[in-house]
C-alpha cells in the first residue's frame, strides 16, 4: 500500500479509500468520505445499483440489501475514521481493526437498488485496542439501519 494518503482532502473517493481499506470487490461498501471530525465522526456514501453481486440471490425478482452488509458497510466507515485521524494526526496507517461485536442492530426499512445510503460513524470511546461506534445508516434523510459496534485492533504476526 503506498502511502499518499497523508494529505487527506474531501470528498475522499474510492481510489484513497482503497488505499486505506483493505476490501475489494465486491467487499468494500463505501464510495465516498464527505465529512470527518478526526477521532469523533465520519460521514460516508455508498450508491446502491441493481449490478450489486448479492442482488442476483437476495431476493430474485424484489431486489434488498441484505442488513449484514449495512452492518459491514457501517464497520468499514468505523474503520476510515480510524485510518483517516490516525493520518490527519501526521502518522501512518493506524491498526487494522476488525469487527468484535453488534450490539443493538436495527433494521427500519429494506435498501433497493438506486438507494444513496448515508452512513455516520461516530466514536463513542477508544480503551487501549478496543473502539466502541455508534452507527447510523440513511436513505433520503430516513433512518434505515442503526447499530453499536465494537472494534478491536490486530497486530499482524
Amino acid at each position: 500500500m503506498t502511502d499518499n494518503t497523508a494529505s487527506i482532502t474531501l470528498p475522499v473517493g474510492v481510489e484513497q479509500i482503497r488505499q486505506l481499506l483493505p476490501h475489494r470487490y465486491p467487499f468494500l461498501l463505501v464510495d465516498r468520505v464527505i465529512e470527518i471530525v478526526p477521532e469523533q465522526s465520519v460521514v460516508t456514501l455508498k450508491n446502491v445499483t441493481i449490478n450489486e453481486p448479492f442482488f442476483n440471490g437476495h431476493f430474485p425478482g424484489h431486489p434488498v440489501m441484505p442488513g449484514v452488509l449495512l452492518v459491514e458497510a457501517m464497520a468499514q466507515s468505523a474503520g476510515l475514521l480510524t485510518q483517516i485521524s490516525a493520518r490527519m494526526k501526521g502518522g501512518s496507517a493506524s491498526a487494522l481493526f476488525y469487527l468484535a461485536k453488534v450490539d443493538n442492530a436495527r433494521f427500519n426499512a429494506p435498501v433497493v437498488p438506486g438507494d444513496q445510503l448515508r452512513m455516520e460513524v461516530r466514536l463513542k470511546r477508544l480503551l487501549r485496542s478496543m473502539g466502541l461506534f455508534e452507527a447510523r445508516t440513511l436513505v433520503d434523510g430516513k433512518e434505515v439501519a442503526s447499530c453499536e459496534l465494537m472494534c478491536a485492533a490486530r497486530s499482524e504476526k
